[in-house]
């Protein structure tokens, strides 16, 4: 009984979240939510850790309170705290999955001390979605979105910034592969992603060196 209310749980927040992100533009839509959702329970099963209900339920809706997707971070806050009320859930079990959205994201590259192997299992499968072609495609399906330039050479990378520098400095869609995408194969929490990370990094690489080579009018 309690493993059908729980499947009826998952249903319900999917129905939400296509709901919410079905027709996202920026690289955060439900086929983005759905790639982490499945890496999360596969990098779960190899590492043979964390709560199953509760990264599935966190995969999906990781996105639903970001601020860059609401109109506000209070919005996107309520919304997510308006829906988990309505699920009924344990105070405890929801208290968690906020817990574990709240800490997940990128902030600027500060690293983030996470409370629990579900946050770090999450966490890990967002940032592989990140990365490689499909991270590729959704940092310009953003910088575009958004009104990015696609490149300037002209401007430095940040090495160091704050979250709002982050969200609203001075940049480009290059810039951010070297600002955030690059950075995280070496930000991972388990071995599993780590694995997995490997041959995405290495095509961003690959990318970045044939974008050079055109940019500068080269064959």
């Amino acid at each position: 009984m309690v493993l059908l209310v729980k499947e009826d749980m998952i249903l319900r927040t999917e129905s939400f979240v296509k709901e919410v992100l079905g027709k996202d533009s920026t690289g955060h839509d439900w086929y983005h939510i759905e790639r982490v959702r499945k890496n999360a329970l596969y990098i779960a099963e190899k590492e043979n850790k964390g709560n199953r209900f509760i990264i599935e339920m966190a995969a999906l809706l990781h996105d639903i309170p970001d601020e860059k997707l609401n109109q506000s971070k209070e919005a996107g806050e309520k919304k997510l705290t308006d829906f988990l009320e309505l699920l009924a859930l344990e105070k405890e079990v929801q208290e968690k999955i906020i817990e574990i959205i709240h800490s997940i994201s990128f902030k600027g590259g500060r690293k983030t001390k996470l409370m629990s192997v579900e946050a770090e299992i999450v966490q890990d499968a967002d940032r592989l979605d990140a990365i490689g072609a499909i991270g590729i495609g959704r940092t310009f399906a953003y910088g575009g979105k958004k009104g990015h330039l696609l490149y300037d050479p002209s401007i430095k990378v940040r090495e160091e910034m704050t979250e709002k520098e982050y969200r609203t400095g001075k940049s480009s869609t290059i810039h951010h592969f070297y600002e955030k995408l690059l950075k995280l194969k070496g930000l991972l929490n388990t071995d599993t992603a780590r694995e997995m990370a490997e041959s995405r990094h290495q095509f961003m690489e690959q990318f970045l060196e044939q974008f050079y080579i055109e940019w500068n009018g080269q064959s």
